[in-house]
Parts: C-alpha cells; sequence; structure tokens
C-alpha cells in the first residue's frame, strides 16, 4: 500500500472510532502513531515525536488565549450576566411576537461576545431562558430549537476559540479573523429572526400571547443592568481590532473584569470561584488534549505527504475551484453530523488549507485565508445543530428533562436553513467577509 494510500484509509478508520465512541483527541493520537510506525516500518520515529510534540505543540504562545477566554466566559456564567442580557433584550422585543424567542437569540449574541463557547452560551442561556419560553407558553420545539441555534452564535460572534485555532493553523492574525466574523455574526442573529418569525407563521401556536411593552423607564433600567458585559466587550475586543492590546492580553484583561464584575455581584461567592476555576481547568485540558493528537495526526499525514500530494492532484485535475470549495463546504456539513467542532479544525484545516490556497478565487493570499476561514467557522457551526449529533440541542433538551424529539428536529431545520442561505452569500459576496481588510 502506497504512503497516500495508507493515509487515506486512516480518515474512515477515524470516523469508525469516533463512531465507537472513543474520544476524538485519542482516536487521532492512535492512528497518528499508528500510521507513522507504520511507514517506517519502527516505532522510533513516533515516539520521538511523542517526546517533543507536547512541548513544540503547546509552546505557542497564542494559545494561552484559550484558557483565558473559557475562563473569561466561566465568569460571566457564574456572574449572572447570560440574565441580564436576556432581561435587557427581553425588554426590547419581548412584546413582539415571538419576542422571548427573538430575545433569546440577542442575548446568546451578548454572550457570545464574552465567551467564545458554543456550548457554553448554549448552557448557559437554557437555563436562563428555557423556563421562562415554557412559562409564556412557547412549544418545545420552538424553544429548544431557538436555544440550541442562538447557542452556535457562541463560536460565531468574536471572541471565538475556533477563529484562534485557525488562525494558528494557517499562521494568520487573530484580530483581523475576529473583525472579519463580524459581519457574518450579525448577519447569522438578522437570520435567526427571519427563521423564527418564519416559523410561527406556519406554525402560530408554537408561541404564547405577546405580553404588554415595557415604559421607557423600564427599558433604560433593564439596559443599565448590562453595562458590565457592554464594557468588557468594549475593552476588550475593541482593544484587540484598535491594536492596543494583543489577542493573549485582551484574554487576559477581559477575565479579570469578568472575575471582579462576577465577584462584585456575588456570583463567585459561596463555591463560584472553584466551580469556575475546575470547569475552565477541565475544558482546556479537553481542548489541548484534542490538539496533541490533531498535531500526532497531522504529522503523520505530513510525513506521508498526503497534503500536497492531494493539493496537486486537484490543482492538476483541472477541476473549477469553486467546485472544490463547495465540495470541502458540503464535507464540513456531513463531519458536523459526527464531530465537533474543534476537532473538525484541527483534523482538515492542515489539508484543505494548502489545496485552497493553490486554488485561484481572485483573491490575495491573505485575503484568501479570511475568507475561507469565516466560511468554515460557519459550517461548523452549524453543525452543531443538525442531526444525529447537534450537540447543542442535546444540551438544551437536557436542560429541559428530555431528549431532541422529532418536533425538535423539524424546528431546527429552518434555522439550518438560514445558515445555509448565509453561506451561499459569502461564498458569493466574499467582501461580507472581508471588510476589516
Amino acid at each position: 500500500m502506497s504512503d497516500f494510500a495508507l493515509a487515506l484509509t486512516s480518515f474512515p478508520l477515524l470516523l469508525l472510532m469516533i463512531a465507537l465512541r472513543a474520544p476524538i483527541g485519542l482516536a487521532m493520537l492512535i492512528l497518528g502513531a499508528g500510521g507513522l510506525w507504520a511507514l517506517t516500518g519502527s516505532p522510533q520515529i513516533w515516539l520521538a515525536k511523542m517526546k517533543n510534540e507536547g512541548f513544540s505543540t503547546f509552546a505557542h504562545y497564542e494559545l494561552s488565549v484559550i484558557p483565558m477566554f473559557l475562563l473569561m466566559g466561566q465568569f460571566a456564567t457564574q456572574g449572572g450576566m447570560s440574565r441580564a442580557l436576556f432581561r435587557a433584550a427581553d425588554a426590547l422585543i419581548g412584546h413582539r411576537r415571538g419576542g422571548l424567542a427573538m430575545s433569546a437569540i440577542a442575548a446568546c449574541a451578548g454572550f457570545g461576545a464574552i465567551c467564545g463557547s458554543s456550548l457554553a452560551t448554549a448552557a448557559t442561556m437554557g437555563r436562563v431562558a428555557l423556563p421562562e419560553m415554557r412559562a409564556a407558553g412557547y412549544s418545545s420545539a420552538l424553544a429548544t430549537a431557538t436555544l440550541a441555534a442562538g447557542g452556535t452564535l457562541g463560536i460565531l460572534i468574536p471572541p471565538s476559540i475556533v477563529l484562534v485555532i485557525f488562525a494558528i493553523l494557517t499562521e494568520q492574525n487573530i484580530a483581523t479573523l475576529f473583525a472579519a466574523a463580524v459581519l457574518p455574526g450579525l448577519l447569522a442573529v438578522l437570520g435567526y429572526v427571519i427563521a423564527t418569525r418564519a416559523y410561527l407563521i406556519r406554525h402560530p401556536d408554537a408561541a404564547g400571547a405577546p405580553r404588554a411593552a415595557l415604559n421607557l423607564t423600564q427599558r433604560v433600567r433593564a439596559l443599565i443592568g448590562i453595562w458590565p458585559v457592554v464594557a468588557i466587550f468594549a475593552l476588550v475586543v475593541g482593544g484587540i481590532y484598535g491594536g492596543i492590546v494583543s489577542p493573549t492580553e485582551g484574554a487576559a484583561i477581559g477575565a479579570a473584569l469578568t472575575g471582579i464584575a462576577a465577584w462584585a455581584s456575588g456570583g463567585l461567592r459561596g463555591g463560584g470561584l472553584v466551580r469556575a476555576l475546575l470547569e475552565t481547568a477541565q475544558t482546556t485540558g479537553m481542548v489541548f488534549f484534542i490538539i496533541l493528537g490533531a498535531a500526532v495526526y497531522n504529522g503523520f499525514l505530513g510525513f506521508a505527504r498526503f497534503p500536497q500530494e492531494l493539493a496537486q492532484m486537484i490543482t492538476g485535475a483541472g477541476v473549477s475551484p469553486w467546485a472544490v470549495l463547495i465540495a470541502m463546504l458540503v464535507l464540513y456539513l456531513v463531519l458536523g453530523c459526527f464531530m465537533d467542532s474543534l476537532s473538525m479544525i484541527l483534523l482538515t484545516v492542515p489539508t484543505f488549507w494548502p489545496i485552497v490556497a493553490g486554488l485561484d478565487f481572485g483573491l490575495d493570499p491573505q485575503a484568501l485565508a479570511i475568507w475561507f476561514g469565516v466560511l468554515v467557522l460557519i459550517v461548523v457551526e452549524v453543525g452543531l445543530i443538525t442531526p444525529p449529533v447537534g450537540m447543542n440541542l442535546f444540551v438544551i433538551s437536557a436542560i429541559e428533562g428530555q431528549g431532541p424529539g422529532r418536533a425538535s428536529w423539524g424546528a431546527v431545520s429552518w434555522f439550518v436553513c438560514a445558515d445555509l442561505i448565509r453561506i451561499a452569500l459569502i461564498v458569493a459576496i466574499p467582501a461580507l467577509a472581508l471588510l476589516p481588510l
């Protein structure tokens, strides 16, 4: 068997191990080690790689952004900022038809601006908004679908852990990628609001009767309650965009400020601080183990020259660049049914990016990387709400105390359609993702 064929065979084996419930990081580590052994006929290469891989992988200064943003999200969760965001959004638009659902989407976007994790956004906002939506007469299908889709904004609205990893893998500027994701993130919010209204036209009984609008004083009081979120976002993300601080410095400042705000509100007392630190440590360990497994597996693919040979095959076949891009996006949508977003990025970008970089889309290299990064971010986000995995939907359903039923999958399909339209728009109009350039 040729080196290329051996590398190609490893992909279905990886999917099989995932289907058998093997942790994705462990699966990539085993296949990477086994592949290097098979290529060289000796365990010496992968043993030497394992000896140095941990340090060489985690010595990247930029990776320190990940635990800082995770800690920032944990502090925000413990500090009750999610509830303040939902109250503010509800005060402004809660009186409209489907207002609570649209408020939940807006609150998810706001929380995503200080969190960076979709699962954390979905879980946190689900605990806040789901009881109120159900009490207001919303159907279980609409409530769970809205919050699951809104949770995906956690990785789309900057700061985003997935974008940090993409920037490191493709050697791009993190701040530029963050800025490029802002407009697509706002388009996602608009698309989800439209999807909610469209669903209610088709299912008018899915939402309870609108409540009376609040007066100006009540609205102002609710908006005042979110000033810590607005201030932290402006200082952290604004500082990163403006070049005042690096992403790592911004993440550290954001974690510190969010921690202070959470302590002042009482959220870190009574064990809250310990919970935040433990959750951050556990999630960071999980993320870093996936990164290590991906580094070993991609080292095997690189040793087999799989990315280079695949790129040469595609560019030499005369296939349209747009056909290649669409095929990649479709593959991401399929992989999203089985894998989490971080694993998909770590597994595919080292192979896909050299292929994309060698194709002519009429963009300079930096613009091409930014555009491709935003597209990848969106399609892996869709995987969080597509069957059979749809992790966000399972998270929300678990809060409700039951698994997602057929009605929930049917409701979330309206949000998936909104995502597909947004993907098509950004493919057709790259400028939507290139405003920072």
